[in-house]
């Protein structure tokens, strides 16, 4: 999978368009991610998505908002490394970018809030 373009509230992956908050795996992408907390990314929301840690990524890249305003709930990374999966969380602007250089490298699932 490849970010062709992200901007306040759209993202384009391999050619498509989301509008939606989208969770990217190594061969499909997950959208409307839905989070019960539109704009906090807890571990709850983390274990709610289907076959996340199925995929056995070696990093995950959570992108917090064009504004980085989506908070992340206490234990999020923890979480992740106690499972010994890298963590990457950045303003969703910077993270497709960061995304795009280190999927090739590692296999990757990227959580993106796309707004905020």
């Amino acid at each position: 999978m490849r970010i062709d373009f992200y901007d306040f509230g759209r993202i384009k992956i391999d050619g498509k368009t989301y509008e939606k908050d989208v969770v990217i795996f190594p061969d499909r992408v997950f959208s409307p991610w839905l989070k019960r907390h539109g704009h906090y990314i807890d571990i709850e929301e983390i274990s709610s998505i289907p076959n996340l840690l199925k995929e056995k990524p070696e990093l995950v890249i959570i992108g917090t908002g064009y504004n980085g305003m989506a908070e992340i709930g206490p234990g999020v990374e923890e979480f992740f490394k106690s499972k010994e999966i890298e963590v990457i969380i950045k303003k969703t602007f910077d993270a497709w970018k960061i995304y795009n250089e280190l999927s090739r490298l590692k296999k990757t699932i990227a959580l993106f809030h796309l707004t905020c």
